[in-house]
C-alpha cells in the first residue's frame, strides 16, 4: 500500500490496527468471562470497568456494559460509579457514552458517593492538572470548567441543584471555592494580555489618526484637495487608512471592557472570550490596514518611477502580519473553538441501551 511509504500516515493506520486488535481482545475476554458466575464475574471486571471510566477508554466501558449489565452500577472504594468517576476526571468520551445509556443513567445520576456528593458536587471540583492543561491559559480552563459544570447541570434533576453534600455545601459553593485560584489567575491572564493589546491598539490608532491629517504629496494651493486625490494608489490609502483608524479604535475600546469587567465567574464562560475574540480580529484587521496603507503612501511617493521599491517594501509589510498570524492565531482559534465550536460534549445522539 502507498500509504506505508509516508511515515505519519504509517503511524495512524498502526495506532489504528493496535486499537482495533485492542478492542477485539476484550470482547473475546468478556465473552470468556460470561461463562462465570456473577461473583467471579464481578470480582473480575469491575476493576477494569471503573479504570476504563478513569481513563476515558470509553470503547472498553461500552463492551463491558453491554455484556454484563448489572456492572453498570458498580462503585470504587468511595462509593464513585463509572458516571461520578467521568465527572471527576472530566472524561467526556465516558460521560457522553452513559448519558445514551437510558436503562442505566437515571440510576446513575442521582446516586452520591461516600461523601454525600451527587454527580453536580463533583463537577464542582477542580479537574485534574493533566485535564486543564489540554487547554491554553487560565481563562480559557476556567471556561472549559464551567462549561463541564453547566452540562452536568443540565441532566442533573432540579431537586439536587442545591443538594447539601457531607460538608453542607452546596454544588456552586464547591465550584467556587475549589476554582477560586483559577479564576484569579484567569482574571490575571485577561489583563496582562488585555493590556499588552491595547497598548499596540492605541499605537495604531494614533499613527493612522496622524496620517489622516498629513496626507501623502500634500495639498493643492488653490482647491486645498490633495494632490493625488484621483490616484488610485490614494484612493487605496484613504480607505486603508480610514479602516486602519476605526478597528484599531474598535480594538482599544473592546480591550479596555476587558480591563474594566467584573471578573464574575460567569463571564468567563461567553462574555470575556467574545470580548477578547473580538478585539484580536480588530487588532489583527488594524495591522492589516495600516500596512495596507504604508504599502500605498510607498508608491504614491516612489513607485510611479521607481516600481522596484515595491518589492522590499510589500515584502517587509508582510512580516508584522506574518509574525501575529504564527504568535496570536493559535490563541485566537482556540477562543472561537472553545466559545462558538460543537464543544466536546455531543447534543444528538442515538440512544444504546
Amino acid at each position: 500500500c502507498c500509504c506505508t511509504a509516508v511515515p505519519p500516515l504509517k503511524n495512524i493506520r498502526k495506532k489504528k490496527s493496535i486499537h482495533h486488535n485492542a478492542v477485539m481482545y476484550a470482547e473475546c475476554l468478556c465473552k470468556k468471562i460470561e461463562r462465570l458466575n456473577d461473583k467471579e464475574v464481578d470480582s473480575i471486571v469491575s476493576r477494569p470497568l471503573l479504570d476504563a471510566a478513569c481513563y476515558d477508554t470509553y470503547e472498553l466501558v461500552e463492551i463491558i456494559v453491554r455484556r454484563f449489565p448489572s456492572l453498570a452500577y458498580c462503585y470504587d472504594l468511595d462509593s464513585k460509579n463509572i458516571l461520578h468517576i467521568a465527572i471527576e476526571y472530566r472524561c467526556e468520551n465516558v460521560f457522553n457514552l452513559v448519558r445514551r445509556m437510558s436503562q442505566f443513567r437515571h440510576q446513575l445520576m442521582i446516586s452520591t458517593d461516600s461523601s454525600n456528593n451527587n454527580m453536580l458536587h463533583l463537577a464542582g471540583m477542580l479537574a485534574p492538572r493533566n485535564k486543564l492543561n489540554l487547554v491554553s491559559g487560565p481563562a480559557l480552563q476556567m471556561q472549559r470548567e464551567l462549561q463541564w459544570f453547566k452540562e452536568v447541570k443540565k441532566i442533573v434533576p432540579p431537586l439536587y441543584w442545591e443538594f447539601l453534600n457531607g460538608e453542607g455545601d452546596a454544588p456552586y459553593a464547591v465550584f467556587t471555592d475549589k476554582h477560586e485560584k483559577l479564576k484569579v489567575d484567569g482574571e490575571k491572564w485577561m489583563k496582562d494580555t488585555s493590556s499588552s493589546c491595547t497598548t499596540a491598539a492605541a499605537l495604531i490608532a494614533t499613527i493612522a489618526f496622524a496620517a489622516a491629517i498629513t496626507v501623502p504629496g500634500g495639498n493643492e494651493q488653490q482647491s486645498g484637495l490633495p494632490i493625488f486625490s484621483w490616484n488610485i494608489a490614494f484612493i487605496i490609502f484613504a480607505i486603508s487608512n480610514a479602516a486602519s483608524l476605526f478597528t484599531s479604535s474598535t480594538s482599544l475600546l473592546v480591550f479596555l471592557s476587558v480591563l474594566t469587567s467584573r471578573y464574575a465567574e460567569e463571564d468567563f464562560l461567553h462574555t470575556l472570550p467574545r470580548s477578547l475574540i473580538l478585539g484580536l480580529l480588530t487588532l489583527f484587521l488594524s495591522i492589516t490596514s495600516m500596512m495596507i496603507s504604508f504599502s500605498s503612501t510607498v508608491y504614491l511617493m516612489f513607485g510611479q518611477k521607481k516600481a522596484w521599491v515595491l518589492v522590499p517594501v510589500a515584502t517587509m509589510a508582510c512580516l508584522p502580519i506574518t509574525s501575529f498570524v504564527l504568535l496570536q492565531f493559535p490563541l485566537l482559534i482556540a477562543l472561537i473553538s472553545s466559545t462558538y465550536g460543537d464543544g466536546i460534549f455531543r447534543k444528538k445522539s442515538n440512544l444504546l441501551f
